[in-house]
């Protein structure tokens, strides 16, 4: 069930020095990060995958880890997950150092991986079952965990079913459960609604807020920014190689110099209408594109109906018009200067991601 451990052609990623370390106190803390290192060396050159990194993950919240393949994700988490040992620095996953104790973390942490290890020739109560033994799950209390697992995720009316005749939404719930399977102080979650239609999506997502609910500490990898936004209480951009930002969604957003985003369609427009709102004081930028007019301003419910009003006076007609708080993704935009699908390393020759 354990995946291979990446060899140093998979891992030409590389993490250093986050932008904020977010450090809480031993009583908080799940996962304490300090000056981690890791290097691999073939033949020809050596790889510095993780570079002195150096955070926190609190206890009992939902931590985004995002950043375009080859960003240098992977490695932490295949150290953290005790499936790497770093070559300096150390990590401690609840009260357990990551060199000294691998086999106490993995009795304490749970494992979805972004591609799919269950076994479709058998049933969803025989996959649980399993996984349930090689987690030394008691038997006596086995059976009653697994009808509770398949309740939590709506498929105790196909838990004789073969995987095979699943759906990618029941697939991927099942999957989840299965990694909660032995009630982990931690949840590791890679990419947990890559494929899945959006309905698969929200369902994914109940349940990744259900088993938060249990005081389940989760780190969630995802490139999806909505979903980032929708489920984490803290995030940590990584790219290129470096830990670039890591805050609230709320603080990320104040590192954008601009203030919320208006978006105002029209059919013809009035030279006038771009001066007048340009030289509105709260307007921080104005611009046309294609029959639409971007702005970004401070206050935009407050400014919105002075710029409605220009329009008005010059009796210019919109066709549409939009307001919304900036997003996590032009906050990585912004700090990066691309989208988070822009990145991007390639597959390992053995197929292992470069995440």
């Amino acid at each position: 069930m354990t995946p291979p451990a990446a060899s140093p052609d998979e891992e030409e990623d590389t993490l250093q020095h986050p932008a904020s370390s977010g450090h809480c106190s031993a009583e908080q803390c799940v996962i304490r990060i300090e000056h981690l290192t890791k290097t691999f060396q073939d033949k020809q050159r050596t790889v510095t995958a993780v570079d002195d990194v150096t955070f926190d993950v609190k206890r009992g919240e939902i931590f985004g880890l995002l950043g375009p393949n080859g960003a240098g994700k992977s490695t932490l988490i295949r150290i953290l997950t005790t499936l790497l040992s770093p070559s300096s620095g150390t990590a401690y996953v609840g009260e357990y150092e990551i060199t000294k104790d691998p086999e106490k973390i993995r009795g304490i942490i749970g494992v979805c991986p972004q591609n799919s290890t269950l076994d479709n020739e058998l049933t969803a109560y025989d996959n649980l079952e399993f996984y349930g033994k090689l987690e030394d799950v008691d038997d006596r209390i086995l059976p009653d965990r697994i009808w509770e697992l398949l309740s939590m995720v709506g498929l105790t009316d196909r838990a004789y079913m073969k995987v095979q005749t699943f759906s990618g939404g029941m697939k991927r719930k099942l999957e989840i459960v299965r990694a909660f399977i032995h009630r982990p102080l931690i949840l590791f979650l890679d990419e947990p609604t890559i494929g899945l239609d959006p309905e698969s999506r929200r369902e994914v997502w109940h349940q990744i807020e259900t088993l938060n609910a249990e005081n389940t500490t989760i780190i969630l990898t995802t490139h999806y920014m909505d979903e980032a936004e929708k489920l984490c209480g803290r995030i940590a951009f990584v790219n290129q190689g470096r830990l670039i930002s890591l805050d609230t969604m709320d603080n990320l957003r104040l590192l954008l110099p601009a203030g919320d985003l208006i978006e105002i369609g029209f059919g013809r427009m009035d030279d006038r209408v771009l001066v007048a709102i340009s030289a509105h004081s709260l307007v921080i930028s104005a611009e046309i594109k294609e029959q639409r007019l971007f702005i970004t301003a401070k206050n935009g419910n407050t400014v919105l109906p002075e710029i409605l009003a220009i329009f008005d006076r010059y009796s210019v007609t919109m066709t549409a018009i939009s307001i919304r708080s900036p997003s996590l993704e032009d906050v990585f935009i912004y700090l990066t200067g691309k989208k988070l699908s822009d990145g991007g390393g390639s597959d390992g020759a053995q197929g292992g991601g470069r995440s």
